[in-house]
């Protein structure tokens, strides 16, 4: 199994941490920063190992963000100087996050500067939710940056729905002061900061479908390949839930006189095997049509309804008046983020986001 994420925040970060903390400011008191740090730390995870160390933080470094700053700031690594960087830039994202707020440009100027030793992603989003206006022109001025690190750190730090970070509420509500960042870095040269703004457009979506499918067909304009597989990124719940106009967007138009049949090769199976499955598509229309082809188990839960799961099948293309069959397994096995029950189970095909077919199924524990 891979490491667990927590155990990466360890008492030997910890001590490394207090080590150059300690050169950089001989005063530092590193022995009590250790026993705030690593008390009862095999007890806590990810997030609350974090917290522990941006209280120890507040507690040891100087009260005066200014000079806590610069002790920070000549802790981090040099020309052939080794320093604070990894996971323990991690800490130090909510330290200046909490303790920098009536100090914003140092704050920023420093959370810039420590992006590319790990990132600053969640640092940014105290300053965004204490002053949002602010926030984002400053992180305009980063998307123009000459370092690519800051300017994913544009994008991925005003991600509404940023996973294990601070949800910005206001982003979430009114997600459009965020589309002119997203717009300079949409043909950025480095596919790292292009990826960010797909996934930046893809936590838009959630919330405003309509205005993600709506920049998508905008931005399809003259696209190069790679804003092209930026976009597809971009929609991709978008299109797992059919949404119409992203759908368009990519070529998928509702099919045309396109018939489908599908057998279930196993329709009663126990936890542990495989769900094995044939569609026959028969089209009697007279052009050629773009299929996206996608499945949906519909789960069994505790209370006796079913919840579905979409799941990405196929791509392809069906001739004028022609037939295509093909086939798929799909395992049914236990894993960590879903309780299988036994019962009645379904299988919907979509094809071009409108349901074409379904048959049950069942499953036994």
């Amino acid at each position: 199994m891979p490491e667990p994420f927590k155990n990466f925040i360890s008492e030997e970060l910890i001590t490394g941490m207090a080590c150059h903390l300690g050169i950089a400011w001989p005063a530092f008191p590193r022995e009590r920063f250790i026993a705030n740090a690593q008390r009862n730390l095999e007890e806590l995870e990810l997030k609350q190992r974090s917290n522990q160390i941006v209280t120890a933080l507040e507690r040891h470094l100087p009260s005066d963000f200014e000079q806590a700053a610069a002790v920070l700031r000549a802790s981090l690594p040099g020309k052939n100087k080794p320093g604070l960087s990894g996971w323990a830039i991690m800490p130090l994202n909510d330290y200046i996050g909490r303790a920098g707020q009536e100090h914003f440009d140092t704050a920023m100027d420093l959370l810039r500067d420590i992006t590319s030793l790990f990132t600053s992603e969640f640092g940014v989003r105290h300053f965004l939710i204490a002053n949002q206006s602010r926030a984002l022109e400053q992180m305009v001025r980063w998307s123009k940056s000459k370092n690519f690190h800051v300017r994913r750190l544009a994008s991925e730090g005003c991600r509404p729905r940023l996973p294990w970070a601070m949800r910005l509420p206001e982003l979430v509500k009114d997600p459009r002061p965020i589309l002119p960042i997203l717009t300079t870095l949409r043909d950025d040269p480095e596919e790292y900061v292009r990826r960010s703004v797909a996934n930046n457009l893809n936590d838009i979506s959630k919330d405003h479908p309509d205005l993600v499918a709506n920049t998508a067909a905008d931005w399809m304009t003259n696209a190069s390949k790679d804003r092209k597989r930026l976009i597809r990124h971009a929609c991709r719940s978008l299109l797992k839930q059919g949404h119409g106009t992203a759908l368009g967007v990519f070529g998928f138009d509702k099919p045309e006189k396109v018939s489908a049949e599908l057998q279930i090769q196993t329709p009663v199976l126990t936890l542990g095997s495989e769900l094995k499955f044939e569609l026959s598509l028969n089209s009697t229309a007279r052009q050629e049509q773009k299929l996206m082809i996608d499945y949906v188990v519909h789960h069994m839960k505790a209370n006796g309804k079913q919840t579905p799961k979409v799941f990405k099948w196929k791509t392809t293309q069906i001739e004028a008046g022609a037939h295509i069959a093909i086939g798929k397994r799909h395992a049914i096995r236990p894993i960590t983020t879903r309780r299988y029950y036994a019962g009645q189970h379904r299988l919907e095909i979509m094809v071009n986001g409108t349901s074409v077919a379904m048959a049950d199924f069942i499953l036994s524990i």
